[in-house]
This record gives structure tokens, sequence and C-alpha cells, in this order.
């Protein structure tokens, strides 16, 4: 018992240790932010997360399946019709200088997890329409603690952008609370947007896709 406590302090340490380092760190550390997302990813927690995304049968469907994105082709998935997933995706990653990640094939749920949410966070940007900016990550992450319900590393996230404000940039107090309620508003009447095999939608209407997962953006 004595071990187990001991163990539990020191993860807990580290998860105190890594979060006041991203604290610290300036915006888009992302050598930061992956130390805040190994320290807060215990297996245990990881498992609740698990847990409740295959509560339900998409998500369900997705850790028998393993989709994963694959190969992606900006420049032609930039010729598609402007009103695709696929045109707005690829507008969105050229226009911000981003190119898909590269991720090991995945090999149990716990890689599967990180790695999906991974390589479709820019799809989660271009569905709900939140841009990269500051607010558009805060908006976001609420989004994300609210589909995910049980993760450690977005509650995190938006915990040290409220720090932030309180040590830095009280200023900004207000408009990072709206972000936080616009993601959330968002997120509450949404369906799942985990386990969605993304590649398969490329050639959809952006606005069906939203419509069908009952977002309502903003426009």
């Amino acid at each position: 018992m004595s071990e187990l406590l001991d163990l539990k302090l020191q993860r807990e340490e580290v998860l105190l240790s890594a979060f006041l380092e991203m604290v610290r760190a300036s915006d888009g550390d992302f050598g930061v932010i992956d130390r805040l997302a190994q320290a807060s990813s215990d297996l245990e927690s990881l498992q609740l997360v698990i847990n409740f995304l295959a509560s339900n049968p998409q998500g369900k469907s997705a850790f028998e399946r393993y989709p994963r994105v694959g190969e992606v082709d900006l420049e032609r998935l930039a010729l598609l019709p402007t009103d695709t997933l696929g045109y707005a995706y690829a507008n969105h990653m050229i226009q911000n200088g981003l190119k898909p990640l590269k991720i090991k094939p995945s090999t149990n749920d716990y890689e599967f997890l990180g790695a999906h949410i991974t390589e479709t966070h820019d799809v989660w940007h271009v569905v709900t329409g939140f841009n990269t900016s500051i607010i558009g990550e805060i908006q976001l992450e609420a989004f994300y603690v609210s589909q995910l319900q049980f993760s450690r590393f977005w509650l995190a996230l938006i915990a040290k952008n409220l720090l932030k404000t309180v040590v830095y940039d009280i200023e900004h107090s207000t408009e990072y609370m709206d972000a936080i309620a616009e993601g959330w508003m968002l997120a509450k009447p949404a369906k799942p947007l985990f386990g969605i095999d993304w590649k398969t939608l490329w050639q959809s209407s952006l606005n069906d896709i939203r419509d069908s997962l009952n977002i309502k953006v903003q426009q």
C-alpha cells in the first residue's frame, strides 16, 4: 500500500512540475506540451478516457478497427470543390504553414487514442470553425474537455491558460473565459467527433458534416 501511495505521489509531482513548466513557457512550445501530455497520461487516466469513448458505437468501432488518416496530399485536396471538408482542411493547413503529421501505426488502444487525436486535431479545428489563434486553441481545448470528459491533458491546458492570465495577462481574462464557454457550449449538443474515419469524408460537404454532427458554427 505504501509503495502504491508513493507512486501516486510521484506521478502527481511529475504532473505538477510539467504543468508549472507549461505555465512559464511561451505559447506554442511543443516540447513542454509533449512533456505535459506524458505527465498527464498515466494508464489509469487513459483507460477512463477509453472507456468513456468506447461507450458509444462509433467509439467502440474505432477501438476495434483503429482507423487512421494516413497519407494526406494537401495539393490534391485543395483541388476539391470549395465547399468540401477536404478543401477546407487543405486550405487550413496551407494557410497556417502546417503539414499532416506522420505517426507510426497503432498497436493498442492507448497508442490509437493518442495517434487519432493528434492526427485529427486540425480536422477538428476545421469542423468546429475554431482557428489556430490562442483564442481558437482555447475554444477547441474546451471542446475536447467536453467530448473526452476524463482527459487530464486538455483540462490542464485550459487551467494553464487561466493561470497565465492570473500571473501575466489579466487583461485577457474575459476573452479567455468567453473562449472556454464558446468551446464548451458548442460541444455539449454535438455528436462525438472521436473515431470518425475522416479520410472517407474529404469529398463531403463541410456544412453537411457539421449538420450531421449537430455543430452550429457561427459565421
